[in-house]
C-alpha cells in the first residue's frame, strides 16, 4: 500500500484513500491496509458521498502500535509522545488519530507522519504508526568566515550536534548571516547551504555553509536638490551612518546599510526641524548601484517648507505641577524657533532614561501611568500655538519585587541594595538607581540588568518589578612569574570577590568554596631568592547584615634579605615589614546617600638587622608607622563598572600621624649638636694614623674624614643615629584629593575628565619630611614600593620609576595631575569588556610649595585598548607620548609603550 502523508496531500489522492478506507471495513483479517486519519485544519475538499464522517466510525480497543520507519527515539516513547495507551478505546475513523498527529507534528522532530491497520481481532484492533524523523546535525563547516566571527555566528545561529535540520533552520541560517554581512556593507552576501547524510551515523547530516560576502558597498556620491535653508554639506553631515567616500572621513567608513541610511532619512528631517522647519520632509529618495564599481550613488530632493516659531504654550490637566515649574522643566518660551526634536526631548527624553523631561518629572514622584501629549492647536503667520495635555493618573506603588538569575549570589546580597520595596511610591529615578547599585556589586553582567514591569495594574495602582540578572565570574587567581633582582620572581594570589565567611564550615557549601554573601577575601604570596611577602586581606560590606557600614582588615608580612660583598643574597642582613590595618566605612544620607564616610588605622613596623639600604641610614634599629585616614567620598558612576557612561566620582582623604615633637621634648633640628649623636670610631685603627698623624681608638670622635677631634662638638654628627631617633615613629601628615567625571557625548563615546592633587607634610620642620608615603610620578601608574608606602602616580608617555619626580624613584612631596580620555566600547558583553581610548593629560612633581605650580606640566598624548574578561581580569596596552622632557633631561620623552598585565582565572 502507498503510505498515506497526514498532512500535505493533493485532493486526488485524498478521495482515493477515502474510497479505500470504505472498501477496509468490509474486508475480513485484511493484511497491513492502509487507514486514512488525515489531519485536514479545514483546508482540503474532499467529496461529500466519499467521506467517511467520524459519527459513523467503530470502536474499537487498541491492543498495540508498532513503530516503524526512520527513529532513533524508544518505541514507547513516541507512542506516548503520540498520547497513545494499550487497552483504551479508539473511533476508526475519529479524533483520537486526529489528536495523536497533531501532537507528533507539533514536537518538530518528524517530517512524516502516517497511520496503518496492522490487524483486526475482532473489536481489537493493532496498528502500525510509520514515521520518518528529521536528520540531526552531526557536523557543520562555515567555508568564507573569518574565525573571529566563527564562534558568535556558531552562538547566533544555534548549529551545534544533535539539532534538528528542517527547511526553517536552513533558510533561517541563510537569512541571518546575509543579514549579518549586508549590517557591515557588505550588501552583496550571498550564502549556500548544502547537507549531506553523514555515513557514519544514523539519520545524521553534515552541513557546509558557504558564505562569499563580496566586497563592501561603499557610497560613491550623495547628491541633494530643493535645499536652500541648509548647504549640501550640512546635510550630508546630519547623515551620521551613511557618508560619501572623502579621505576626510577617519571614524566613519563611507560603506552602504540599507537600515542605517533610513536612519539617516529620519536624521535629516529632523535637522530642519531642530531650527523650524516643522514641515520638511524628503520628496524623493534613490538608491543607484553600479556593479562595476560595487559603489551606490544616493539622490535626495527635500522639501523644506516654511520656518514657524512657538506661540502661546498651555498646560492642561495638570494638578499636582503649576504652570510654572511645568514651563521651567519644558524650556521652551513663546517666540523661540520651532523645534520639534527638542519639544520631543523636553517630553520624554528616550536617549536618557533618568534625563530632565516632564515624563519623568511625574514619573518620579509616583505618577507612572500619567501621559503627556503635546498638541498643535492654531497655526498662524508661521506661529504655532501649542498645548501640553497633561492625565496623571492615579499615584503607582511598587507591589511585588523579584529577582532572577542569581545563581550563586544570596539573594540578601542583592536585597539590601534594592531601592526600590514593596509599598514605596513608584519612582523611575529609585529604579536606574537600583540597576546602578546592583551592576557597582562587581558580581552581575552590568550591561544584562534588565527590569521587566509585571502586573500594571492601573485600577490598583500598583506595578511588579522583576530583575534579570546574569553572574559572571567573581573569584581569580594571580599567576606571575619572571626575573629580577637577580633571580626569579614568583607570585601566586587568590582573590575571592563573593566569599561568604558564615558558610566556611559547612561541607555542602564548598561548590568548590561558600560563595554567595558579598565579602571579599584575598590571599597572596610573592616570593624570590631576596625576599619573601605574605598578604591576607578580607571585607564585609555591610558588617552586622543591617545597614551598609562596611569593614575590612588586612595583614601583611615582607622579609627582605641583604648582599653581600659579591652581591649575593645574605641572609644574615635582613629587614623585616609588619603591617596591619584595620577600617570602616559608612554610607551617608546627608548631602545625599552617595557620600561615604571612612575610618581607617594602620600600623607598619620595620625592623633593620644589619641591614644597610638607600631608605634608611641606620643598618640596626627599628621605624614604626601609625596612622589613622579619614576620607569622604561621592561616587555616583553608572551602570557599569568597567565602562561607566555617566556620574562622577570624588574623594579627599587625609592621613594623619600622631604629632610626637610636639610632646617628646626633643628639639629634633637640634639632634646633631648633641654629643650622644655625635659619630664615633667603631672599627680598630690602632697600626695607621689618621689625616691628622693621630692614633684613633675605638671610642674617640671623629669628624667626617675619619680623623680624631678631642671636643665632641668639632664631631660629625652621627646621621644612623640621629636618622634613627627621628624615624623611630614617623611623623607626617599627607592629604589627597581626585576628582572625575563620565560624560556621554554621542552615541556610544564616553569622555572621562580626571584631576588628582597630593601633598605630603610635616609637623615639625626639624624633623621634616619623612622618606616615606611619598608620590612617584610617571609611566604606568602600575604597584607601589611596599617598604615606603610610596605611590606611583600614572602619566603615559614617560618612563616608569619617578622620571617626572624631582627626586626620581624616592618620590616627592607635592604632586597634581590632569587627564582626559575619550573611550569607545567594542564590545561589552559578559564575557568579554573591551574598548578603545584616546587620551591627552599632563602632571609636575615638586619639593616643596616654593617651586609649585600648577600650570607647568609635563605633558603627553596617545591611545590605548582595554580588555577585561573574568577569567583574565583587566589587561591593556597604551602608546603614549611625553612632549616634554623628563627630570634630569631637555630632550622630550617621545613615544612609551605601557602595558597592563595580569592573569586572573
Amino acid at each position: 500500500m502507498k503510505p498515506l502523508l497526514a498532512i500535505k496531500k493533493e485532493n486526488v489522492d485524498l478521495e482515493k484513500q477515502v474510497n479505500r478506507l470504505n472498501n477496509l471495513f468490509n474486508a475480513v483479517n485484511s493484511t497491513k491496509l492502509v487507514l486514512l486519519f488525515l489531519f485536514l485544519g479545514g483546508a482540503v475538499q474532499v467529496n461529500a458521498q466519499d467521506r467517511l464522517p467520524f459519527d459513523q466510525g467503530k470502536t474499537y480497543i487498541l491492543k498495540k502500535v508498532t513503530v516503524t520507519g526512520k527513529i532513533t527515539y524508544n518505541e514507547q516513547t513516541i507512542v506516548t509522545f503520540a498520547g497513545l495507551e494499550k487497552g483504551q478505546n479508539i473511533t476508526i475513523p475519529g479524533e483520537e488519530i486526529s489528536n495523536s498527529i497533531k501532537k507528533l507534528w507539533k514536537l518538530g522532530l518528524y517530517n512524516d507522519v502516517n497511520f496503518y491497520v496492522d490487524k483486526i481481532e475482532g473489536d481489537s484492533i493493532s496498528l502500525e504508526l510509520n514515521i520518518n524523523e528529521l536528520p540531526k546535525l552531526k557536523d557543520v563547516k562555515f567555508v568564507g568566515i573569518k574565525k573571529g566571527k566563527l564562534e558568535s555566528i556558531t552562538k547566533d545561529t544555534e548549529l551545534k550536534p544533535e539539532k534538528i535540520v528542517t527547511e526553517n533552520l536552513i533558510t533561517t541560517t541563510k537569512n541571518y548571516i546575509e543579514n549579518k554581512y549586508k549590517k557591515e556593507g557588505y550588501y552583496n552576501t550571498k550564502v549556500n547551504i548544502v547537507t549531506t547524510q553523514d555515513t557514519t551515523t544514523t539519520n545524521h547530516v553534515n552541513m557546509v555553509v558557504n558564505v562569499d560576502k563580496g566586497q563592501k558597498v561603499k557610497v560613491e556620491k550623495i547628491t541633494v536638490k530643493g535645499n536652500t535653508q541648509f548647504t549640501v554639506s550640512k546635510i550630508r553631515g546630519a547623515m551620521k551612518n551613511t557618508k560619501q567616500q572623502s579621505v576626510l572621513h577617519i571614524f566613519k567608513s563611507s560603506k552602504y546599510i540599507k537600515e542605517k541610511y533610513k536612519e539617516d532619512l529620519t536624521s535629516i528631517v529632523d535637522k530642519y526641524k531642530e531650527n523650524g522647519y516643522r514641515d520638511a520632509r524628503i520628496v524623493s529618495d534613490s538608491v543607484t548601484f553600479d556593479n562595476k564599481k560595487n559603489k551606490v550613488s544616493i539622490s535626495l530632493n527635500i522639501e523644506e517648507g516654511e520656518k514657524y516659531y512657538f506661540g502661546d504654550i498651555k498646560f492642561l490637566g495638570n494638578t499636582v505641577y503649576n504652570d510654572q515649574l511645568l514651563g521651567r522643566v519644558l524650556g521652551i518660551k513663546k517666540g523661540d524657533v520651532y523645534n520639534g526634536v527638542l519639544l520631543e526631548k523636553r517630553i520624554a527624553d528616550k536617549s536618557s532614561p533618568d534625563g530632565e523631561d516632564l515624563t519623568n518629572l511625574y514619573q518620579n514622584n509616583g505618577y507612572l501611568f500619567s501621559t503627556i501629549n503635546p498638541v498643535e492647536v492654531g497655526t498662524a503667520n508661521n506661529v504655532i500655538d501649542m498645548e501640553i495635555r497633561v492625565i496623571e493618573g492615579p499615584l503607582a506603588y511598587f507591589n511585588k519585587i523579584s529577582v532572577v538569575g542569581n545563581d550563586k549570589t544570596n539573594d540578601k546580597v542583592i536585597y539590601r541594595e534594592l531601592r526600590t520595596k514593596p509599598g514605596d511610591i513608584y519612582s523611575k529615578e529609585t529604579l536606574i538607581r537600583t540597576i546602578r547599585e546592583i551592576g557597582q556589586l562587581g558580581f552581575f553582567d552590568a550591561e544584562a540588568i534588565k527590569p521587566d514591569f509585571e502586573n500594571v495594574d492601573a485600577a490598583a495602582g500598583t506595578v511588579d518589578i522583576k530583575y534579570n540578572l546574569v553572574e559572571k565570574g567573581a573569584s581569580q587567581i594571580e599567576l606571575q612569574g619572571g626575573y629580577g633582582g637577580g633571580g626569579f620572581i614568583g607570585t601566586l594570589g587568590l582573590s575571592f570577590n563573593n566569599f561568604s565567611i558564615g558558610n566556611i564550615l559547612k561541607k555542602n557549601a564548598y561548590r568548590p568554596l561558600p560563595m554567595g554573601d558579598g565579602q571579599k577575601v584575598s590571599l597572596r604570596l610573592q616570593a624570590s631568592t631576596n625576599f619573601q611577602t605574605y598578604s591576607f586581606s578580607f571585607s564585609e560590606p555591610w558588617f552586622g547584615g543591617k545597614k551598609p557600614v562596611s569593614f575590612s582588615t588586612s595583614l601583611s608580612f615582607t622579609k627582605q634579605f641583604g648582599y653581600n660583598q659579591s652581591y649575593r643574597t645574605d641572609k644574615s642582613k635582613s629587614m623585616n615589614i609588619f603591617s596591619a590595618s584595620v577600617g570602616i566605612a559608612k554610607k551617608l544620607e546627608v548631602p545625599d546617600d552617595y557620600f561615604v564616610l571612612s575610618h581607617a588605622i594602620s600600623y607598619q613596623h620595620y625592623d633593620l638587622n644589619d641591614f644597610n639600604s638607600a631608605l634608611f641610614t641606620f643598618g640596626n634599629g627599628a621605624s614604626r608607622n601609625l596612622a589613622y585616614t579619614i576620607g569622604i567620598s561621592r561616587n555616583s558612576k553608572g551602570n557599569n563598572p568597567i565602562f561607566p557612561t555617566y556620574g562622577s566620582d570624588f574623594s579627599l582623604t587625609g592621613k594623619f600621624t600622631l604629632p610626637y615633637s610636639s610632646f617628646s621634648g626633643l628639639n629634633y633640628g637640634n639632634l646633631e649638636n648633641l654629643e650622644d649623636y655625635k659619630l664615633k670610631n667603631t672599627i680598630n685603627r690602632s697600626n695607621e694614623l689618621d689625616g691628622n698623624g693621630n692614633i684613633v681608638q675605638i671610642g674617640d670622635y671623629i669628624d667626617n674624614n675619619g680623623n680624631k677631634v678631642t671636643d665632641f662638638n668639632l664631631a660629625a654628627a652621627d646621621r644612623a643615629k640621629v636618622d634613627q631617633k627621628k624615624f623611630n615613629w614617623l611623623e607626617y601628615y599627607k592629604i589627597k584629593f581626585k576628582a572625575e567625571w563620565f560624560t556621554t557625548l554621542y552615541g556610544k563615546l564616553v569622555l572621562r575628565t580626571l584631576g588628582e592633587f597630593g601633598y605630603l607634610g610635616a609637623y615639625n620642620q626639624g624633623r621634616g619630611v619623612v622618606p616615606f608615603e611619598r608620590f612617584v610620578v610617571g609611566g604606568d601608574g602600575l604597584g607601589g614600593n611596599f617598604m615606603t608606602s610610596n605611590e606611583n602616580i600614572q602619566v603615559r608617555g614617560y618612563k616608569n620609576n619617578g622620571s617626572l619626580s624631582v627626586n626620581g624613584n624616592n618620590g616627592d612631596p607635592i604632586y597634581n595631575k590632569f587627564s582626559l580620555e575619550l573611550r569607545y566600547p567594542i564590545t561589552l558583553k559578559q564575557t568579554a569588556s573591551i574598548y578603545a581610548l584616546t587620551f591627552v593629560e599632563g602632571a609636575s612633581s615638586y619639593n616643596d610649595f616654593k617651586t609649585y605650580n600648577p600650570f607647568t606640566l609635563q605633558r603627553s598624548a596617545g591611545v590605548g585598548l582595554r580588555v577585561f574578561m573574568p577569567a583574565f581580569g583587566l589587561l591593556g596596552i597604551d602608546f603614549g607620548h611625553g612632549f616634554d622632557a623628563p627630570q634630569g633631561s631637555n630632550v622630550k620623552n617621545g613615544w612609551e609603550t605601557h602595558f597592563i598585565i595580569g592573569q586572573q582565572f
